[in-house]
């Protein structure tokens, strides 16, 4: 069972007429944390029951999927191929991944786009070579995130997650158990791709909210007082919260709160989707 943990938090902080609980989906794992165990669960599943040598699959260069499948591969006895995204550089992400056996190809980010010729060229259409999407997208990906239900109460009111790909909010909207079908979904979006995750989610017959307003401008961009508040939020918790994702999420549950968005005495529930790591690339911009 993953913990869900109700949050104390200055009421400078966060409004006291709210209660704030965190599932801690971060401590699935240590590199294969959050909605990555989720959505790399059945993709796993397929690699062993087919017999696949070798995955193949796709990131940036502060890429925590990426990071979850060589640790996955060496965990479970298979080759991975990570195909970055970019110019060739170093980093702590990058070398962490080659510890765990992975190969990584640097490519141009107009060649990135086409995810399927980058297989092919690596691959060199060999037959033991599993395609797996970028952050573990796909019906797989999804049908894992559908599991996160079993570790929220049924006392929660509103589930907050972050929105990359989208995977891990249509995993939640498929997945939505009948004894929450009052608990509200919320979206909050990491990056300006509104349109494709509305897309994918409107296929579900559940309702929920798409926030847009908080990418900062877009994926992986941050300033100075959000980090502030990432880190005032760890020091009155004892809980990380990375700047690229879940910090994200964080400050819309916030925002909102001070907004009085939500109904008197609501149990909001901000799922923790890991990726710690991604941390590690923005440090040197986090105020002392």
């Amino acid at each position: 069972m993953i913990p869900c943990q109700q949050v104390f938090l200055p009421h400078f902080l966060f409004p006291p007429s709210y209660n704030l609980f965190i599932l801690r989906e971060d401590l699935h794992h240590t590199f294969i944390s959050g909605n990555k165990w989720r959505k790399l669960k059945y993709h796993i599943q397929e690699i062993q029951n087919k017999g696949y040598k070798t995955v193949v699959t796709f990131g940036g260069a502060y890429s925590n999927h990426l990071l979850a499948v060589a640790c996955a591969g060496a965990t479970y006895g298979f080759e991975t191929i990570g195909i970055v995204r970019g110019e060739p550089v170093q980093n702590v992400v990058l070398f962490l991944c080659r510890q765990f056996g992975m190969q990584l190809h640097f490519v141009s980010r107009s060649a990135y786009k086409d995810k399927k010729q980058c297989f092919d060229i690596v691959t060199q259409n060999k037959t033991d070579c599993y395609f797996l999407d970028e952050g573990g997208a796909g019906t797989l990906g999804i049908k894992g995130c559908t599991e996160i239900w079993q570790e929220v109460p049924n006392y929660i009111n509103h589930v907050f997650c972050a929105c990359g790909t989208g995977t891990t909010l249509a995993g939640i909207l498929a997945g939505k158990p009948t004894q929450h079908l009052n608990t509200h979904v919320h979206g909050v979006m990491v990056l300006n791709a509104f349109e494709v995750v509305n897309q994918m989610a409107s296929q579900y017959n559940t309702e929920y909210t798409l926030h847009t307003q908080y990418t900062l401008g877009g994926y992986a961009k941050t300033n100075r007082q959000y980090l502030a508040h990432l880190t005032l939020f760890s020091q009155c918790t004892g809980i990380l919260l990375d700047p690229i994702y879940t910090g994200k999420v964080w400050l819309a549950i916030q925002d909102l709160a001070k907004k009085q968005d939500f109904e008197q005495g609501a149990n909001i529930l901000l799922i923790h989707t890991g990726g710690l790591t991604g941390t590690l690339g923005m440090w040197q911009e986090y105020p002392l």
